[in-house]
């Protein structure tokens, strides 16, 4: 069902280099975990979507300045003073922003830039890394910078919290409490949902 003039229109914004990367793959992802119908293909390409930034990110930004830390992660950077030890170096941001969760070690292990975001569906923490490495038999990591890694990741991550289930009744906003936790981007997520819908004629 997937091609790379169906990613075009699904995704206008998106390069046709990218279209033609990523249609191969995501076919084949789409394959392996059962998204089967037209309206599993609508959640997961309208999830994907977002996530990716419309399939030009395959890999977390934490490139934030002082103030779009304290606007995104309060929690972790509550006053100016601690931001702006920390702004526009990534590596130190995940370290902070994931350490102690997700079965990543302390701020000092690394585990929160080891283990950073990656995928098509932002893989992040070092247990969901495991899990996944483990089922898909994948040993780097890396892999998942990949458009092969990046779709069956993306694939692997939808299958693991059923969300087939949440797709086959049109239930976009348990799928994004899924995904992310919260309802980050839900207003873009659902704009791509609908233009899906749309195109695949679902």
């Amino acid at each position: 069902m997937i091609t790379s003039d169906l990613l075009k229109e699904c995704y206008p914004q998106a390069t046709p280099q990218a279209c033609e990367a990523f249609a191969e793959p995501l076919a084949a992802a789409c394959d392996e975990f059962e998204i089967n119908t037209p309206q599993r293909l609508a959640a997961f390409l309208a999830q994907i979507g977002h996530e990716s930034g419309n399939l030009r990110f395959v890999k977390e930004n934490l490139n934030y300045s002082a103030q779009g830390l304290r606007k995104t992660f309060p929690k972790y950077f509550p006053t100016d003073d601690v931001a702006t030890q920390y702004q526009r170096n990534a590596e130190a941001i995940a370290n902070r922003v994931y350490a102690n969760r997700m079965g990543n070690g302390p701020e000092s292990s690394g585990d929160g830039w080891r283990y950073r975001g990656r995928g098509l569906i932002q893989l992040t923490g070092k247990d969901n890394y495991m899990k996944c490495m483990k089922e898909l038999n994948i040993g780097d990591p890396g892999y998942f910078e990949t458009p092969e890694g990046a779709s069956r990741s993306a694939g692997w991550f939808w299958s693991s919290r059923k969300l087939n289930a949440e797709a086959d009744v049109g239930d976009i906003r348990k799928m994004t409490k899924l995904i992310n936790g919260g309802f980050i981007g839900l207003e873009d997520r659902i704009k791509h949902y609908e233009h899906i819908l749309h195109i695949l004629g679902a």
